[in-house]
């Protein structure tokens, strides 16, 4: 009887064991940066916590350009914690409007998120011609 209460015990704990879970929740997937002037790496932190109930392991972000840089936390993120994303895009040389994705990959319950960044790279200077 000891051997049957101590295996059904440590199968309902293995099954709760394998129902905890993290999730991440953003402060927003998309991030306007309007208009700006050429003038090198522009930068935004998203914000991202973990709403669930177990540690999530970002494992890789991944830009859809070189002109995209995303940098995660390396350390795990906590249940209730809360990190940040920086997310860099080099307008140098790239006077235009631009749609740049970050494809998020973790082993939270959402596995797989793509934030955006977007806006308009304008000129330096404007040559007037005359």
């Amino acid at each position: 009887m000891k051997k049957f209460l101590f295996t059904l015990v440590g199968v309902l704990f293995f099954a709760a064991a394998s129902h905890a879970q993290g999730k991440l929740k953003f402060n927003k997937m998309v991030h306007d940066f309007g208009k700006v002037k050429e003038a090198g790496v522009i930068t935004y932190n998203f914000e991202v916590t973990n709403v669930g109930n177990a540690p999530v392991v970002i494992t890789n972000a991944q830009a859809s350009c070189g002109c995209t840089t995303p940098e995660v936390p390396k350390e795990p993120i906590m249940p209730g914690q809360t990190k940040t994303i920086k997310v860099g895009y080099d307008t140098k040389g790239r006077v235009s409007a631009f749609n740049k994705t970050i494809t998020v990959i973790s082993n939270a319950e959402n596995s797989q998120e793509v934030l955006t960044i977007k806006g308009e790279v304008l000129p330096k200077s404007k040559v007037s011609s005359k």
